[in-house]
């Protein structure tokens, strides 16, 4: 036996697999991700629909733990509650054993040909929509070549004893089984391969059904530590929604394993006429239907365990428009002014994504990190209502005052969404400094901090300004976008000083003069909106 050739097939294998599973993922979702968040956001209204939407995102997607993480992140951001999240969650546990299923399939000595294929449509075919699909294509192939690269490395630990001797132990020690599935999925962070694993060994004849059980619900487990990590630093909500895919994850193992000779009775019963890896698909889709099926008349008693486990007080963002009404378009006049409040609401929400993207920038601060994200999100969301709400009003018959306002505040509420992305963009910066333990020089980090005061005071006097019409305070903005230019300009000299003088590094400056630049176009918005103000154009 040649332990060498061994460990090279099987880690191998299971990084072709994991490529697979990540490629044929990314290719998913870049054809249809962004689709799929807005669906999660939209049909999710109980907990059953909820359920229904995770299936069908986690098929789309492949990926449970993406479908999982992206409910946490719209529990974070207030788009979702937490009962519509534990849907979503028990969906996705469902919809992952899709994977399983197209695993039980043989189909390994088609692999070649799936990848040819998929890689035609990657480097012939023009169209990016083409080339996603190739890269579904070229993802699926190379899953089911791991599949059979690990499969021809362990054939040989069949006639090992101390391998036969384990999954001996394994068939009498359930619990064993659990730990096993439970850290190698930790390990690996993605049931989805685990199990394919598994489903490889037993299909190789060197793990009896029986004894993969135990795994296969350990690997259920395992699989929750991607939410977990996903929540941390995150808000009270979405610490929540993670702990609820735990709890769900370890009830069901302890009442699987409790139960295991009838579960694995069924699963014989149900899978009497197929493979061992179908019998493991098989297995892993009971699993997740029952369990669903015994949690869900008691979503709202797990939502309120995961509270009484995880107290604090919710901060959640009313991920929504707020005053916009369908029935007062009827009204323009009327219907003008409630924009006006939402577009006024959405600029201090701009505001606000800058503070605390500083916050996380001087600070490292991960709650302001993650709030600044959020609340970006929740800018670009604005954006869409209002200027749909907007569309519709214009289409009405407005008197030339009213229809001059509607011009003016159109043009307001791409310059609070570039806001809202700059503000992004620091604390993109911010990440990178922290990852590359970029230190500035005194002079430097007081410099930033000069020009984020005066740029927040600015951005102030510009939503001052649109909310009572007061051209005072849009003149103010005129006067401080004048001197943010000319900061910005004195603060680049000066940097160039310290640069020669070796006070600063060039990975430092570099990040030093983007947070500049990125400061005095917030400035450049703030200033079109004053002239918006004063001038109506």
């Amino acid at each position: 036996m040649n332990w060498q050739e061994i460990i090279f097939y099987f880690i191998g294998g299971l990084g072709i697999f994991l490529f697979g599973i990540k490629f044929m993922s990314d290719g998913l979702q870049k054809t249809a991700g962004d689709k799929m968040r807005r669906l999660l956001a939209k049909y999710t209204s109980n907990p059953v629909m909820g359920v229904l939407t995770g299936i069908v995102v986690t098929i789309l997607l492949q990926t449970s733990t993406g479908t999982t993480v992206m409910a946490i992140g719209l529990v974070n951001a207030g788009l979702m509650t937490l009962k519509q999240a534990i849907g979503v969650i028990m969906g996705a546990n469902i919809g992952t054993t899709m994977t399983a299923f197209i695993i039980g399939i043989k189909i390994e000595k088609y692999a070649l040909p799936i990848i040819a294929v998929g890689a035609f449509f990657l480097f012939f075919l023009r169209k990016k929509t083409y080339q996603y699909i190739g890269q579904v294509i070229f993802g699926f192939g190379m899953l089911f070549l791991g599949l059979s690269t690990m499969g021809e490395g362990l054939k040989p630990l069949r006639e090992l004893p101390l391998f036969v001797d384990l999954t001996v132990e394994l068939s009498h020690n359930p619990v064993l089984g659990v730990l096993v599935g439970t850290v190698f999925t930790m390990i690996v962070q993605s049931s989805s391969a685990t199990i394919g694993v598994l489903q490889t060994i037993a299909d190789e004849g060197m793990i009896e059904l029986r004894a993969a059980l135990p795994v296969l619900f350990g690997d259920n487990i395992g699989t929750t530590i991607t939410a977990v990590l996903a929540a941390i630093g995150a808000s009270v909500a979405a610490k929540r929604a993670a702990l609820v895919h735990v709890t769900f994850n370890v009830i069901g193992t302890i009442i699987f394993v409790t139960a295991l000779p009838l579960v694995y009775n069924v699963v014989l019963w149900l899978g009497s006429d197929v493979n061992i890896r179908m019998q493991i698909a098989y297995a892993h889709g009971l699993f997740n239907v029952t369990n669903t099926l015994i949690f869900l008349p008691f979503v709202s008693y797990l939502a309120l365990l995961v509270s009484k486990m995880i107290p604090g007080k919710m901060e959640e963002l009313e991920f929504r428009p707020k005053y916009l009404d369908a029935r007062l378009l009827a009204t323009p006049s009327v219907a003008l002014g409630q924009a006006q409040h939402e577009i006024l609401r959405m600029g201090n929400y701009a505001r606000e994504t800058l503070v605390d993207a500083v916050n996380y920038f001087f600070n490292k601060d991960e709650r302001a990190r993650n709030m600044a994200i959020q609340k970006e999100e929740l800018i670009n969301e604005l954006d869409r209502k209002i200027t749909e709400y907007m569309v519709k009003i214009q289409q009405s018959a407005l008197n030339p005052k009213e229809s001059a306002k509607a011009s003016v505040l159109m043009q307001t509420i791409n310059d609070l969404e570039r806001i809202g992305d700059h503000a992004e963009n620091i604390v993109e910066l911010a990440e990178y400094t922290i990852t590359n333990k970029i230190v500035f020089s005194t002079e430097a980090l007081q410099e930033m901090e000069q020009m984020i005061k005066l740029t927040d005071e600015t951005i102030s006097h510009a939503l001052q300004a649109l909310e009572r019409d007061d051209h005072q305070a849009a003149k103010t903005v005129l006067e401080n976008e004048r001197e943010l230019d000319q900061m910005e300009r004195r603060f680049r000299k000066n940097h160039i000083a310290r640069l020669n003088n070796n006070l600063c590094n060039g990975n430092a400056g570099a990040v030093f003069l983007d947070v500049l630049s990125n400061l005095e176009r917030i400035g450049d918005h703030s200033k079109n909106i004053a002239q918006y103000v004063l001038y109506g154009e």
